[in-house]
């Protein structure tokens, strides 16, 4: 229609000029009488021609009106016929717009939607008018949906490019009751105040040190709109709608660190663990779901926030220290004895650590392996050797003949046939199923028990029968100690010396012979009742030394040593080789070991498919909070990450990349104290 405008334009400037070039030729020879034209052309000659020429600019503007209306009752017609005469009046009430253009993308009708609200669109092009639509045609939207904004109303556009078919839905108003009903939608909470009885001293409520973390956080609930209800001493329910949630989650939750600092220099610290439940109508199901995420707030070492987005991945905010010590004998005690009643229970029994087995996984299967000898219970190790450090299948080889091996280890595909509906599995240092030894084990059965000290992820075994993390421990090794010496079967557990030189190694490990900052009073006393068991701490450490190979990769690895940031380095093991998992966590201890570095990380290839990051802090900085960031866990002072790649720089560049987003939510207040004072 543009093109037939253009062209009707264009005759009807050149007819315009042929008239005027006429009329001045004519008044030249009539004024001048060349060839008598004055006296030939006589008055009412003139007058006739004048009025022809009326009559032909007439006729001319009759026609091209004529052609014009002519092409438009056509387009409209062709509209019709796309969504029938009959229903305009009801797009109108439904407030849908709909434009056609033709193969230029010139909008030659739409209906009155746009009209009505005088938006003047016809003979423009449509991406000239609304360019975010060029994407519609482009098929780069997915569903063929774009939604835009005109004259500050929302539409919704959908392009049928067969017909050259706009269809505008305005939902200007479902907009606003969407956004008004999803910023009252209820969100619940719970908040505990972590080592609040070990504040207290068993003191009143009137602790100075909980006044102040208790005025903080009824301060933060008046700021932001929260209503707070006691049920524990140390522990509130929190209920707001979504747009005080998304103000706390702007503020990243401030009240934890607000509440830290009100006992930072405390021989205790107090914290919080909260756990915040969204996107789901009913409260009673936000509660359950508000509890759970504490649960993972608390296992994961307390002083962080955890919410769960009904059907999708939780959220994690905090955890920037160390979880305290709360163990007690009288907990460990009951625990133990549930665990032992399992066992009892069970008709036989399967224990398995994580892929990579290392020395504490091996010694804490072991020691559950005394637990079920002394209940009369069978019991196999499941073992994958390809699946194992090689200094963890050298202490199996050399601690164990062939004949205790057979009734020690079973592979996981014999462990599959020895399950049955009473069969319990234990899993030890790892609460990961897509981590432990053989998954599909876990699979085949519902009797299940969990016992690790790693922070606890996203990902978790689902349901177990017992369950046990605590990340205060240095490794499970000593948990698993600390159960078999205080349960209250009598006569007492005993414990094999190779099993207990092997945990202690196991202990020597996670705990970097007693240097890494996890390393508490426990620790010592798992030490000392191994020792007591039989351990030989000389041979324990064999068992964790270097030969000369390994030393001469581990300081090759060393030696390629970068800066990533103040006190955080990283080394890249050569690409072309293959490394063993325990090398490029001993490569990272050893970037530790150098004055000023906080923080340190490695990468290499552990296989071909697989390159690892193992990451060790001193404390100041938390890796774990770091190596989730990147689909990783772990430890707060020691964790790792693990890509499916084959190239190594794309792996720096992640680490890289993750360092500068996250390192400063990783700092502890340690850190930021000594940056201070420098």
């Amino acid at each position: 229609m543009k093109k037939k405008i253009s062209r009707t334009r264009v005759l009807g400037l050149l007819l315009v000029l042929f008239e005027m070039a006429g009329i001045a030729t004519f008044v030249i020879f009539y004024f001048n009488n060349f060839f008598h034209t004055a006296e030939i052309c006589l008055p009412e000659y003139v007058c006739i021609g004048a009025v022809s020429l009326v009559a032909v600019n007439i006729i001319f503007v009759w026609i091209a009106i004529s052609r014009i209306s002519s092409y438009r009752h056509k387009t409209d017609l062709k509209a019709a016929e796309i969504i029938g005469s009959d229903v305009q009046e009801a797009y109108n009430f439904a407030m849908i717009g709909l434009v056609v253009t033709d193969e230029n993308d010139v909008i030659i009708w739409n209906n009155d939607l746009f009209k009505d609200r005088h938006i003047e669109i016809i003979d423009l092009n449509i991406f000239d008018w609304q360019p975010e639509l060029r994407e519609l045609k482009e098929k780069s939207v997915n569903a063929n949906v774009k939604k835009i904004v005109i004259n500050n109303r929302n539409y919704e556009v959908k392009f049928l490019s067969d017909a050259g078919l706009w269809i505008f839905k305005d939902t200007t108003d479902f907009e606003s009751a969407y956004t008004y009903s999803k910023q009252q939608a209820p969100v619940v909470g719970i908040l505990s105040i972590d080592n609040y009885e070990e504040v207290i001293k068993g003191d009143d409520d009137y602790n100075d040190t909980i006044t102040k973390a208790k005025d903080v956080i009824f301060d933060y609930a008046k700021t932001y709109g929260i209503l707070l209800r006691r049920f524990k001493d140390n522990t509130y329910l929190m209920l707001c709608n979504y747009e005080a949630y998304t103000k706390m989650r702007e503020d990243n939750f401030s009240v934890v660190d607000k509440v830290r600092s009100v006992s930072f220099g405390e021989n205790i610290p107090l914290t919080l663990s909260i756990g915040i439940a969204r996107d789901f109508p009913d409260v009673v199901k936000l509660n359950e779901l508000a509890s759970a995420a504490l649960d993972i707030a608390m296992s994961r070492g307390g002083d962080q926030v955890v919410v769960s987005v009904y059907g999708k991945e939780m959220e994690f905010y905090g955890g920037k220290t160390e979880a305290q010590e709360k163990r007690s004998r009288v907990k460990i005690r009951v625990l133990a004895d549930s665990l032992i009643n399992l066992i009892k229970n069970a008709s036989n029994v399967l224990i398995m650590g994580h892929t990579n087995m290392d020395m504490d996984a091996l010694g804490s299967c072991l020691g559950v392996k005394a637990i079920c000898e002394r209940m009369n219970v069978e019991a196999r190790l499941v073992v994958d050797f390809k699946a194992t450090e090689t200094k963890t299948r050298a202490a199996i080889t050399n601690s164990f003949n062939r004949v205790q091996m057979e009734e020690l280890i079973v592979s996981p595909k014999e462990a599959m046939g020895m399950i049955k509906s009473e069969t319990l599995v234990v899993v030890c240092d790892v609460h990961i199923p897509s981590m432990v030894m053989a998954p599909d084990v876990l699979d085949k059965t519902n009797m299940i028990v969990v016992i690790d000290h790693h922070r606890r992820a996203e990902e978790y075994i689902e349901s177990p029968v017992f369950n046990y993390i605590d990340p205060a421990a240095s490794s499970a090794s000593e948990l698993i100690t600390e159960f078999i010496r205080f349960a209250s079967i009598s006569p007492r557990i005993e414990l094999n010396p190779t099993y207990a030189t092997i945990m202690l190694s196991g202990i020597f490990l996670d705990s970097s012979f007693y240097k890494s900052k996890n390393t508490g009073i426990r620790t010592f006393e798992a030490s000392t009742i191994l020792k007591e068991y039989g351990a030989d701490n000389s041979v324990a450490d064999d068992l964790l030394k270097d030969d000369y190979e390994e030393y001469i990769e581990t300081t090759s690895i060393v030696s390629h040593i970068k800066t990533a940031d103040y006190g955080v380095v990283y080394a890249i093991a050569d690409e072309n080789k293959i490394y063993d998992s325990s090398s490029i966590a001993k490569a990272a201890n050893a970037c530790l070991a150098m004055k000023g570095i906080h923080a340190a990380f490695v990468i290499g290839k552990t296989n071909n498919k697989e390159i690892k990051i193992s990451a060790r802090s001193d404390g100041l900085i938390n890796v774990s909070k770091l190596c989730e960031r990147m689909g990783g866990g772990g430890h707060f002072t020691s964790a790792a990450a693990s890509f499916l790649k084959s190239d190594v720089r794309e792996v720096e560049e992640i680490l890289l990349s993750t360092i500068r987003k996250y390192l400063s939510e990783a700092k502890t207040d340690g850190i930021r104290k000594q940056g201070e004072d420098m």
